[in-house]
């Protein structure tokens, strides 16, 4: 039976640091975390209660026990919100599928100086305006973020920052998966999992970061390094897309990169 409140919290156990909890990490601790008991007496439950909720055979901790299970293992805000999640899973939403709507296509079509990518649950590409395909273009997996940043040759040239970047897409990844039995995740995890030690390692910690917004730094083939922000955005209509738009600080060398991209991406259309 599967048992997401356990893996979650057995690999936050193991993540978390006993000096952070005022625990003297000692030289002869076995583990490098936070032991059953440790987390049980920082919560202020039994031993006996936290390793059932471990193995899976306590299913029903309340609100507030989870809010102080949160603060035993130094949750910040949004790993405390996927404990509660994973604890109190609310009734499964179908995801919009692949297909994205005619209206948010025009708009993206509207922004000729702007990348603009749409993005579904599993992080792929579903639709992109033509800078935005640009920005992407030319590699191994273009439309398949995950891929792309651990399967694809050229993925630690394209993103110098290529650690930070894998690390992001492993929690991003997690923070968007509607429902964890889905047969194309488990698919997409399982491919990774077998072809990249490093997404494993990552997949094991269960970190959670949301796309939101903050620098990225490129390196793409035709116009050299560029620094870009992006935003990132929920399409209310499409549960499980996401709308991220990147922008370029005005007048920097950034700028003049995405101009030249379009300005390649205008000849290729002619």
């Amino acid at each position: 039976m599967s048992n997401p409140l356990g893996q979650f919290l057995r690999a936050r156990r193991a993540q978390a640091r006993p000096e952070h909890a005022g625990l003297a990490p000692g030289p002869r601790r076995r583990v490098s975390g936070l032991r059953r008991e440790e987390v049980a007496l920082l919560a202020g439950v039994s031993t006996d209660y936290y390793i059932r909720l471990e193995q899976g055979r306590e299913r029903n901790p309340s609100p507030q026990v989870l809010d102080a299970l949160a603060q035993a293992l130094g949750l910040d805000e949004e790993l405390a919100a996927h404990l509660h999640r994973v604890a109190r899973p609310l009734p499964t939403r179908r995801p919009a599928g692949d297909r994205v709507s005619d209206n948010l296509l025009r708009s993206m079509a509207a922004w000729p100086d702007t990348p603009a990518v749409v993005l579904g649950p599993y992080l792929n590409v579903l639709a992109h305006n033509a800078l935005g395909g640009a920005l992407f273009a030319g590699h191994r997996y273009s439309g398949d973020l995950p891929r792309l940043v651990f399967l694809d040759p050229d993925a630690r040239t394209f993103y110098p920052d290529w650690d930070q970047v894998a690390a992001n897409t492993v929690a991003a990844l997690r923070a968007a998966v509607i429902d964890q039995d889905d047969p194309r995740l488990i698919e997409v995890v399982g491919e990774l999992s077998v072809k990249s030690a490093e997404f494993r390692r990552l997949w094991a910690r269960h970190d959670i970061r949301q796309k939101t917004t903050e620098a990225k730094r490129f390196h793409h083939p035709q116009v050299g390094p560029l620094t870009l922000h992006y935003e990132s955005l929920t399409v209310n209509s499409a549960p499980g897309q996401q709308l991220v738009i990147y922008r370029a600080d005005p007048d920097s060398p950034a700028a003049e990169a995405l101009q030249l991209l379009g300005s390649l991406v205008a000849t290729d259309d002619e």
